[in-house]
């Protein structure tokens, strides 16, 4: 698989170049399509008034994700599942903390910010793992300088900021496993 943290265009290629749509598959933009309906119907609910507009915005996610994918880019999903996994109670708990502080008498916060270095490289890996960690309340990458330093706001600056972003950059960097036949 094509680890996107290492991605480079060739000399005069681009990301959205018509070389590297042309190489997507049909059965592969099919496949995106139908993962990117599933995922509206199961945020939005599965109401057929809603269908058309499901639909459309599917469509839309599709022809973005030609100009936007690497090409040859792949996910991981065993990579993604172990992802979630560990994402995913990690949020609710990250969550039920915040709520806890916010509904405490006198809450216990220490917020300011904290800096650290990414090891994910610059570009849309980068940009996709902070993404990613925005989502978990408590924390929230606001700025990366170019040599890779992220500004994280916290709630809590006695937590261990770094070694929680460096252990959630080495979960988000399995899903962009490179294939061992690639050497």
């Amino acid at each position: 698989m094509l680890n996107w943290a290492e991605y480079r265009p060739e000399a005069g290629e681009t990301m959205g170049g018509a070389a590297a749509a042309d190489d997507v598959r049909l059965s592969v933009l099919w496949i995106r399509g139908l993962c990117l309906l599933l995922l509206w119907v199961t945020l939005i609910g599965p109401a057929l008034k809603d269908l058309p507009v499901g639909l459309v915005a599917s469509a839309a996610g599709v022809w973005a994700s030609k100009a936007l994918w690497p090409p040859g880019g792949k996910l991981s999903p065993a990579g993604l599942a172990r992802f979630l996994i560990r994402f995913l109670p990690q949020s609710v708990a990250a969550g039920l903390d915040v709520a806890r502080r916010a509904f405490a008498r006198e809450p216990d916060l220490r917020p300011g910010f904290a800096t650290c270095r990414s090891s994910i490289p610059d570009g849309m890996a980068r940009d996709s793992a902070c993404a990613v960690m925005s989502l978990q309340p408590g924390k929230l990458p606001v700025a990366v300088e170019s040599d890779g330093t992220l500004h994280i706001h916290c709630l809590d600056l006695r937590e261990a900021v770094a070694e929680q972003v460096a252990a959630d950059e080495v979960a988000f960097r399995r899903i962009l496993e490179r294939d061992r036949r690639d050497g």
